[in-house]
């Protein structure tokens, strides 16, 4: 098992005498930082890097290969590029990376004409809409922004997205990366950067209710309120099941039988996870493997997150949230480094943590892994000992995930998960 990751010697968070014994004058560590140097909590260092990074995934992904898009898509396509620099404007304003944003959205969505497969934001066209019209609104190109919210309702006026269990679960899924949740979370995203109710509740609702019919048909032979299939297998993880599932419908006006499923999916969930605090990728899995944001501890510690802020009253969420953290720090330093299966993706678990409660330790941890990277990534890919994912400057598997954590590190309160927070 330890051949997935890295022995964890990293220094954890000292907590400091003034923390301990206000009235003490010897302090030993300073507030945040362990005894050994850590150049990178510094924000400028983590900038600078993050600029770099982009620079060189621009360099790779854009500048050699100009207009062409062989996959115009968020997950491993030229489209993470295009988050990459709306997220560097969001953190320094760069008028240029807006731009750079805004042209290679209207490349991948030549590109994406004929591609009607997915209806989700990570790997399909609403992700490419819904990006276009959130950088036209911050451009102020109101032309662009019609035309990018024209083309996202025309996907949401399809009716088979409101179509529940009735399909006979042959057709399209329901969870994040090719289902109807993804499709979901591209409408909060165009909500949330253009307007409230921009995608209506009177389109979302059905869609919401179909994923929540199908769970409860999903669940008849099980003890969980909601259960899904993807090709078969009942996934727990982020990517295709369960937390991915259930992170999504949090966002939206739930009824109370809703709300009862979804804390009770949560809860089957905690009750189900290993001895070691790991979560089964799949309903009675027994290996415990796999600590990565798509399968395992934590992206279901994201999804706990957002429970322990959605349900307060629930305290279970915010400490299984928080002990799916410590498998997090015990083995989450994988031999990747992307979104989905790495490194980058695992140190987000951190910062939604210290968001969820303000501890020092969660930014401290996330800090080291992403300092991890800085110090060694380069040197750990060029001996094999770190892959560099099969699409390096990807954004889920590649660099540009790792640049899009860095950025957030430089202002942790604002910090999301691309593509998976809001």
């Amino acid at each position: 098992m330890g051949d997935r990751y890295f022995p964890n010697t990293l220094s954890d968070y000292v907590v400091p005498l003034q923390d301990i014994n206000e009235d003490s004058h010897d302090v030993q560590a300073e507030a945040g930082r362990s005894p050994e140097d850590h150049s990178f909590s510094n924000s400028n260092v983590m900038l600078k890097a993050a600029i770099a990074l982009k620079d060189e995934v621009l360099q790779a992904t854009w500048i050699r290969h100009g207009p062409r898009v062989s996959d115009p898509t968020m997950y491993v396509g030229m489209l993470g590029t295009a988050f990459l620099c709306f997220k560097l404007y969001e953190t320094t304003g760069s008028k240029e990376d807006l731009d750079l944003c805004c042209d290679i959205v209207d490349n991948c969505a030549s590109a994406a004409e004929p591609m009607k497969q997915y209806v989700t934001f990570l790997c399909g066209q609403p992700g490419i809409y819904a990006l276009g019209a959130a950088a036209a609104k911050l451009k102020g190109d109101q032309q662009s922004l019609d035309r990018y919210l024209g083309l996202f309702n025309a996907i949401a006026e399809q009716s088979v997205l409101a179509v529940g269990p009735g399909e006979g679960g042959l057709g399209m899924p329901y969870e994040l990366m090719y289902g109807r949740a993804g499709f979901l979370w591209a409408a909060l995203f165009v909500n949330k950067y253009v307007g409230e109710e921009t995608i209506p509740w009177s389109v979302t609702g059905p869609v919401v209710d179909a994923v929540l019919a199908a769970g409860r048909a999903g669940a008849s032979h099980t003890q969980c309120p909601l259960m899904y299939q993807w090709h078969g297998t009942r996934y727990w993880g982020a990517a295709h099941g369960l937390a991915g599932i259930m992170h999504v419908l949090m966002h939206f006006p739930l009824n109370k039988e809703d709300i009862d499923d979804v804390k009770g999916t949560l809860q089957h969930m905690i009750k189900g996870r290993f001895s070691s605090g790991n979560y089964p990728s799949s309903e009675s899995n027994t290996r415990d493997r796999l600590v990565h944001w798509c399968y395992g501890a934590p992206g279901v510690a994201l999804t706990l997150c957002k429970a322990a802020q959605v349900y307060p009253e629930c305290e279970e969420f915010r400490e299984a949230a928080i002990e799916a953290g410590e498998v997090v720090w015990k083995r989450g330093l994988l031999r990747r480094l992307g979104l989905c299966h790495g490194i980058s993706g695992n140190a987000y678990v951190f910062l939604s943590l210290y968001r969820l409660s303000g501890g020092k330790q969660h930014l401290h941890r996330a800090q080291q892994f992403s300092t991890f990277l800085y110090k060694n990534a380069k040197e750990l890919i060029a001996t094999g000992e770190l892959h560099g994912g099969d699409h390096g400057y990807s954004l889920y598997e590649g660099l540009a995930g790792t640049a899009c954590l860095w950025l957030d590190l430089t202002r942790p309160d604002s910090s999301r998960f691309p593509g998976y927070e809001l």
